[in-house]
C-alpha cells in the first residue's frame, strides 16, 4: 500500500467486537466524511474476527490488520501506530481511540483543533464524566493517586488522543509504548495538550476488562517509570532499614541496662530484624522487575510487522 492521502488517520484496536466496531466505522464517516482513513487492528479475534466488509459497508477507506495472535489492547495500538508511521504524510493527523463507542467520534474535531497549535505535539482526552460503576470509579481514583505518589507524575488520561506525525514517529521508537500507551506519552516528553471530553456508553456488548485486568493495566503504567519507582521504593526501604537498625540498637541498650522485661528483647529484636530483611528484599525485587521490563520485547517501526499476519484493504 502507498502513502495514505486522507487528512485524519484513525487507529483503533478491535477484539471480539464486530457489532460495536461496525457502528464506530459508521459514526466516523458520519462525523469526518471522506477525510478519514481507518486502521483497524484485529487483535487475534477468534469468535468474531473483524472483516473488511464492516469498513466497506460504512463507506470508510482503511485497512484491517490481522494479527497472528492476541497481543493485548496496548500492544495492538502500538502495532497500529507502527503501521501508520510508515504511511503518514507531514500534514496528516492521527487519532487513537477504542472501538467500543466510549470514545465518541463526535469529540474528535475538538481534539484535532488543538493540534493546530504549533506548540502542541499530542492532545489527550481528559474525562469530564464516565459511564462506569462506582467500584471502577473508586479504583481509578486510588490508581491515579498511587501512580502520582510512586512516579511523581500525574496521569489523568487514557488511549483517546490525537497526534502529529512527528509525535507518532517518536512514540513508535519507544519500547514503553506496547506496555502502556498513556504512560509512554508521559515518558516521551512530547508537548501535550489536554482536552476535557465526556465518555460515552458502549455501542454494544460488555467490556472484556475485569478488575484483575484493570489492576494489571495500572501496574504496567508503573513499569514504564520503573527507575523512578525504584528510587522511591529504595528511599522508603532505606528509611525503614535505618529505623529498624536504630530500634535494634535501642533494644540492645535497654537490655544491657536491665530495662527490658523477660522475652521482650528477643521479640523486639526479631521483629526489627524481620523488617530490615523485608525492606532489603523489597528493594531487590523492585530492581529485578526493572531489569525484566527493560529487557522486554520492543515494538518499533520495523518490529511491528512481525505481529501482522495479513493486511486487508478496502480498495483491494
Amino acid at each position: 500500500m502507498s502513502q495514505i492521502q486522507h487528512d485524519v488517520v484513525i487507529v483503533t484496536p478491535v477484539y471480539e467486537d464486530q457489532e460495536a466496531s461496525a457502528r464506530l466505522f459508521q459514526e466516523l464517516v458520519k462525523e469526518l466524511g471522506q477525510r478519514v482513513f481507518v486502521i483497524a487492528v484485529d487483535d487475534g479475534s477468534v469468535r468474531q474476527p473483524l472483516d473488511i466488509t464492516s469498513l466497506r459497508a460504512a463507506g470508510a477507506d482503511g485497512v484491517v490488520l490481522k494479527l497472528r495472535r492476541n497481543v493485548g489492547h496496548q500492544r495492538a495500538i502500538a502495532i497500529g501506530l507502527g503501521y501508520a508511521d510508515e504511511k503518514l504524510l507531514p500534514h496528516q493527523k492521527v487519532v487513537v481511540m477504542d472501538s467500543d463507542g466510549e470514545d465518541l467520534p463526535s469529540t474528535i474535531p475538538a481534539l484535532l483543533a488543538q493540534l493546530d497549535n504549533p506548540a502542541i505535539d499530542v492532545v489527550v482526552a481528559q474525562r469530564k464524566s464516565r459511564v462506569e460503576t462506582l467500584k471502577f470509579k473508586a479504583f481509578y481514583q486510588v490508581y491515579k493517586r498511587f501512580f502520582s505518589m510512586m512516579t511523581g507524575r500525574p496521569i489523568s488520561f487514557g488511549n483517546f488522543m490525537a497526534l502529529k506525525p512527528a509525535a507518532v514517529r517518536r512514540l513508535v521508537a519507544m519500547q514503553e509504548l506496547p506496555i502502556h500507551v498513556a504512560a509512554a506519552v508521559l515518558a516521551s516528553k512530547l508537548r501535550t495538550g489536554i482536552c476535557p471530553l465526556d465518555r460515552g456508553p458502549r455501542y454494544a456488548g460488555q467490556s472484556k476488562m475485569n478488575f484483575v485486568g484493570l489492576a494489571l493495566h495500572g501496574f504496567k503504567a508503573l513499569m514504564v517509570f520503573a527507575e523512578d519507582v525504584l528510587v522511591r521504593v529504595g528511599i522508603f526501604s532505606a528509611g525503614l532499614a535505618v529505623l529498624s537498625i536504630g530500634g535494634s540498637a535501642l533494644a540492645i541498650l535497654l537490655k544491657l541496662f536491665g530495662y527490658s522485661t523477660p522475652g521482650w528483647f528477643s521479640i523486639a529484636l526479631g521483629v526489627l530484624l524481620l523488617i530490615f530483611l523485608q525492606t532489603g528484599a523489597l528493594a531487590l525485587m523492585t530492581l529485578m522487575l526493572t531489569g525484566v521490563m527493560r529487557s522486554g520485547s520492543v515494538v518499533t517501526a520495523v518490529a511491528h510487522r512481525e505481529f501482522i499476519a495479513e493486511v486487508i484493504e478496502t480498495n483491494a
